[in-house]
């Protein structure tokens, strides 16, 4: 779908160029015949990247979106590269969003969609969120005229209703010319460069699968000899002290890889959590998106910064569908600011009690740290939480495959 400053341009561009566009359009549809195409669009949404379709284009059947998606992203692919696809060979980089509007929900502008794709297996997981590319659904919604800007608007909230959870998000952002803004200066780690800030709320993010902020009933449960704690916030998740697992909490990603036995202890300790939270009736039907899982460690692990201060709160090493994650989750950061005002979790028996920013948790991850607000209730619950990201739209048009 072209955006209405593309149309504009060329509305206005000379006659040379719609003759190439011309050639250009008869040539691919003869050379491509085979193949099958629809429009489409490429953003990144933090330090995810992700297709997006507009659920108008799809078929209306959701049953018949997964071999779409595995063309479209390059999955399965032996190799782990999906050098067929858009996707990028690790799990943040293998996804796809679908957004729609007018949305389903009362409470929302549009509906959001998420999947995600295995890279070597054909696995199209629609059982959870993506908090990370939520970020960029309500530029995409406005770019791709699903949410009306108007030309003089200096910002926009778009409300996304997660259809994976149920769950409620509020996106703020600033629009230029009634388009989502993409230069700004706002710096997260993970990403190089700054962009514009994109503020989202996740209202009453509690129980998105379970119900149940605690699923299993309790703070701490014990799975494989190690003390655990379930809380689903966003996202299922399951938290465990690296400490237990006889590991550094500040392991790189390729180190976690490395490690004889730990992603296998892992993925054993998410499945048997992820039955105690009534996700699946035994381990093997457990998602391999839900729950997250995650190591953590007291931010004495998690470094200074130039001032010798302390740098964090606490310190994660997250995974997602079964690769160690270069960043962190954001729904897995949502999570862990909630566990961490639990007393006797496994969460906060590592955070410091002395936050060093009054406006949330400082949490640290493989490539930096993030601040997650949360607004808790008068009983405890939690309201809404809130973290600030950046997205960008990288190309629209169509997307071809076999």
């Amino acid at each position: 779908m072209l955006t209405r400053a593309f149309q504009r341009s060329l509305r206005t561009s000379h006659s040379s160029q719609h003759t190439v566009l011309r050639t250009c359009s008869n040539a691919r549809s003869t050379s491509s015949s085979s193949q099958h195409s629809l429009p489409a669009a490429y953003y990144r949404g933090g330090t995810s990247r992700a297709v997006i379709f507009n659920r108008a284009d799809l078929p209306p059947s959701q049953q018949e979106w997964a071999p779409i998606f595995r063309g479209a992203i390059g999955s399965p692919d032996p190799y782990g590269r999906q050098l067929d696809g858009l996707g990028g060979g690790i799990s943040s980089l293998s996804k796809v969003c679908v957004v729609g509007a007018p949305s389903t929900h009362p409470a929302a502008d549009v509906d959001y969609t998420f999947a995600a794709l295995g890279v070597k297996n054909a696995d199209v997981d629609f059982s959870s969120n993506c908090g990370n590319m939520v970020s960029a659904v309500g530029p995409y919604a406005v770019d791709a005229g699903l949410f009306e800007a108007h030309r003089d608007a200096q910002s926009a909230i778009v409300r996304i209703h997660n259809t994976n959870t149920g769950k409620i998000i509020h996106a703020t952002f600033p629009v230029v010319n009634g388009e989502a803004a993409a230069r700004g200066d706002l710096a997260i780690d993970g990403v190089a460069g700054t962009a514009a800030p994109i503020k989202l709320d996740f209202i009453d993010p509690a129980g998105s699968r379970t119900g149940q902020m605690l699923p299993t009933g309790g703070v701490r449960d014990r799975f494989d000899g190690v003390d655990a704690t379930c809380v689903d916030v966003a996202n299922p998740c399951v938290f465990v002290r690296a400490d237990d697992l006889g590991v550094s909490g500040t392991l790189t990603p390729d180190e976690i890889s490395a490690t004889p036995g730990l992603l296998a202890r892992l993925d054993s300790i998410r499945r048997q959590a992820g039955v105690a939270m009534g996700l699946a009736s035994k381990p093997e039907d457990v998602p391999g998106s839900v729950p997250k899982i995650g190591m953590v460690s007291s931010p004495a692990e998690g470094g200074a910064d130039g001032n010798n201060k302390r740098a964090v709160d606490l310190v994660v090493r997250a995974l997602s569908v079964g690769q160690p994650h270069r960043a962190v989750p954001i729904t897995v950061a949502l999570a862990l600011a909630t566990a961490a005002r639990l007393p006797g979790s496994t969460v906060a028996d590592v955070t410091s009690s002395d936050p060093i920013d009054p406006a949330g948790i400082t949490i640290g991850h493989a490539s930096g740290k993030i601040l997650v607000g949360a607004t808790f209730r008068g009983g405890g619950g939690l309201e809404f939480a809130t973290v600030f990201r950046t997205a960008r739209r990288l190309f629209e048009g169509q997307i071809f495959w076999k």
